[in-house]
């Protein structure tokens, strides 16, 4: 059986996933400075592709010895990616000003916040 942290980080990278499902839907491409200003199809398309050697990379990093180094980054990107889209609720192109898209985003930076505390704690009684 998993330990607790291994739980808790899965299902916040799975909150992770189904908030991409979502940005998706919601064209979240329409946020970033690059993509922006492509037409949609095209955009959704790149959006789409640049997931696959990001999920790659976090998967085989998360399956390796290299698994806290990837509990602390992805914990910090969520914690930041919750903060930006707090900070993103008043932009014109922002789709996920929604109950659903809400209840992905914002416990995914709670957990990681109470993850990589709890992954501090944890090694500081290591030590």
């Amino acid at each position: 059986m998993p330990d607790f942290l291994l739980v808790l980080f899965l299902f916040n990278l799975s909150l992770f996933l189904l908030h991409e499902m979502d940005a998706i839907r919601r064209s979240e491409w329409k946020l970033f400075i690059v993509l922006k200003d492509m037409k949609d199809d095209k955009a959704y398309r790149y959006f789409t592709w640049i997931h696959l050697p990001m999920y790659t990379i976090i998967l085989s990093l998360l399956f390796s010895s290299y698994q806290t180094i990837i509990f602390w980054v992805l914990d910090i990107f969520f914690i930041i990616h919750t903060v930006l889209h707090f900070f993103f609720e008043k932009h014109p192109r922002n789709e996920f000003k929604n109950g659903f898209s809400r209840s992905l985003i914002y416990p995914m930076g709670i957990i990681a916040l109470i993850h990589s505390v709890l992954i501090a704690i944890q090694h500081v009684e290591k030590l």
